[in-house]
C-alpha cells in the first residue's frame, strides 16, 4: 500500500533507547517520501527525553510507571482521534494493550513468526517476513509496507545549542576522545571493570582522552568508580551527570565509543561516531551498532554454539551465563581500537 498526501500515521514504539534510535531512521525514511503525512509517535517517558526535538513528529507519552492508569491516560490523550495507519512496532503485551487505545483503519504489525505477545490480535496487516534481520532492518519493513522506496538509514536527531555548548566544555574541537559507556541494562552484559580500566590506559597511551558516560543508577556509578580504580590515568567521569540529550551531544563530538549492548551505543551511531561494541549474550548481527559491525568484538557465535551444539539456533536467541563477557579479552578490544585509528588516519591523508 501507499499513503495519500496528508494522511495520518501513528507509530507505537515505547522503548528502549537503542530501539527508538533505530525507529528514528524509519520515521525519517517515511518523511522523505511522504513529507505531508502527519506522524504521531506513542513513546515511553524516558525515550521521549532523547527524541523530543525530532522535527515533524507529534509525541504522545506513555508513562508505564502509572500502571493501569497509563492506559487510561493514553486513551484520554487520543480521545476522538482516528488515524489512517497504525504501525504497531513493539512485540510486548504492554504495547499490545496500549495499541487498543489507538483507533486506526489499517493496523500493521510484524509477520506471523514475530507477532508474539498477542500482537497479531491487534493488527490486520503484517510486514513482509525477513530472514535474520537487524532490528533496524526489521523496523524498515514497516516503511516498506507503506510504500517507502528508499530504506537507506539516515538520522537527524537535533542537538540544541545548550547541549552542544555543554559537550564542547568537555570535548574541545581538537580533542581525540574515547567515550566508554560501560553499563548495559543487565549487569551480566557489562565488561569487567579492570578490563575497561586497561583499555582506558591503552587509549590514553595512544593520545585519546577518556570519558565515562552513563545513567544515574547506583550500579552504573559504582561501575564507573571501579573502572577509575583500575586505571592509572585520570578519567573524566560523567556517569549520572548528563541528560540524554547532553550525552547525545557528547557522543557526537567523540572520536570513538566503546560500549556493550546498550542504548548509548546506538545513540552514537545516529551521530556518525564509530562504536566498538562488546557482545557475548546477544547476536550483534541483530542488535549490534548498525553502521559499525566491522568494529564489533563478539564471542556470541562461540558461546551460543557451545550452549546449543545441535545447531538450528533461532536468530534472536540469547546466550545465558553471568560470566560470558569475561571471554572478551583486552587484546581483542585494543586491536579494534588500533584498527579504527588507522582507518581514521587513512581518511585524513586522503583529504
Amino acid at each position: 500500500m501507499e499513503l495519500a498526501p496528508h494522511q495520518s500515521l501513528c507509530l507505537l514504539r515505547l522503548s528502549a533507547i537503542g530501539d527508538v534510535c533505530h525507529a528514528v531512521a524509519m520515521v525519517q525514511a517515511i518523511q522523505r517520501q511522504y513529507p505531508t503525512v502527519t506522524i504521531t509517535w506513542v513513546i515511553g517517558k524516558v525515550e521521549y527525553q532523547l527524541l523530543k526535538h525530532l522535527p515533524g513528529v507529534e509525541f504522545v507519552i506513555f508513562d508505564k510507571s502509572l500502571g493501569w492508569r497509563s492506559y487510561q491516560q493514553l486513551r484520554a490523550n487520543l480521545n476522538g482521534r482516528k488515524f489512517d495507519v497504525l504501525l504497531h512496532m513493539q512485540v510486548a503485551l504492554r504495547a499490545t494493550v496500549a495499541s487498543l487505545c489507538i483507533k486506526a483503519r489499517t493496523r500493521i504489525g510484524f509477520d506471523k513468526a514475530r507477532a508474539k505477545e498477542g500482537q497479531w490480535l491487534a493488527t490486520n496487516q503484517a510486514i513482509t517476513p525477513q530472514t535474520q534481520p537487524h532490528v533496524l532492518d526489521g523496523f524498515m519493513g514497516f516503511a516498506a509496507a507503506i510504500g517507502v522506496k528508499d530504506l537507506t538509514p539516515q538520522w537527524n536527531i537535533p542537538v540544541t545549542a545548550a547541549d552542544s555548548e555543554f559537550a564542547a566544555e568537555h570535548i574541545h574541537a581538537d580533542d581525540k576522545t574515547l567515550i566508554i559507556c560501560p553499563s548495559a541494562s543487565k549487569a551480566e552484559r557489562n565488561w569487567l571493570p579492570e578490563r575497561y580500566g586497561a583499555i582506558a590506559n591503552y587509549a590514553s597511551e595512544r593520545g585519546l582522552r577518556v570519558l565515562l558516560c552513563g545513567g544515574p543508577s547506583a550500579s552504573e556509578q559504582q561501575l564507573a568508580v571501579q573502572i577509575q580504580a583500575n586505571c592509572s590515568v585520570k578519567l573524566t567521569n560523567l556517569v549520572g551527570k548528563t541528560t540524554l540529550c547532553q550525552m547525545l551531544a557528547l557522543l557526537k563530538r567523540a572520536t570513538v565509543v566503546i560500549a556493550p549492548d546498550t542504548g548509548p551505543a546506538h545513540m552514537a551511531v545516529t551521530q556518525g561516531t564509530p562504536v566498538i561494541g562488546l557482545y557475548a549474550h546477544s547476536n550483534p548481527g541483530r542488535t549490534g551498532p548498525y553502521l559499525y559491525q566491522d568494529l564489533v568484538v563478539s564471542v556470541y557465535d562461540q558461546v551460543i554454539l557451545e550452549q546449543h551444539p545441535q545447531g538450528d539456533i533461532p536468530w534472536g536467541k540469547r546466550a545465558k551465563g553471568s560470566d560470558l563477557m569475561a571471554r572478551i579479552s583486552v587484546e581483542q578490544v585494543e586491536l579494534k581500537l588500533a584498527q579504527m585509528q588507522v582507518l581514521s588516519l587513512q581518511q585524513i591523508e586522503t583529504i
